[in-house]
């Protein structure tokens, strides 16, 4: 069946793979209705948000960065958000196995996002009502936009 009449997102699972080997894919697949979601490109994010930079279709997942840089995790997502637009990235957990690894992700995401975007918000770079709508976009409302859900 060829996926890309059905107009519903692909995911690319990357397991650490450099999401720069898609770009071709990327390139050649532009128009034809189906958006493509990075997921998983850790250590590579910042190659996942160009793209989803430079793609009107490709979205990047941030969850796996940040779940696996630990006291990082601000510092890396804001490598993502000064590469990517804030309408073409999504969250995750990022976790794989235990359900208690979703929790802390989610935990993770808010503490890293809160402290950049709150940073800005302090260094008067943003208004917090800025602030609120990326991290909302961020949050859900790029998701629920790109994979259709009401």
């Amino acid at each position: 069946m060829d996926r890309r009449g059905l107009r519903r997102p692909l995911q690319f699972h990357l397991h650490s793979t450099d999401p720069q080997r898609l770009a071709g894919f990327a390139a050649a697949t532009a128009g034809l209705g189906s958006d493509l979601v990075l997921l998983h490109s850790y250590p590579y994010h910042r190659h996942a948000a160009q793209l989803a930079s430079v793609h009107p279709h490709v979205y990047a997942d941030v969850g796996a960065a940040l779940a696996r840089t630990g006291a990082r995790a601000a510092a890396v997502l804001a490598e993502i958000l000064e590469l990517a637009p804030f309408g073409k990235l999504l969250f995750s957990s990022g976790a794989q196995g235990l359900p208690e690894l979703h929790v802390v992700g989610a935990r993770q995401f808010r503490d890293a996002l809160g402290r950049v975007l709150g940073g800005w918000v302090a260094d008067g770079a943003w208004s917090r009502t800025d602030a609120t709508r990326v991290a909302a976009m961020i949050a859900s409302g790029n998701a629920r936009r790109v994979y259709g859900l009401a």
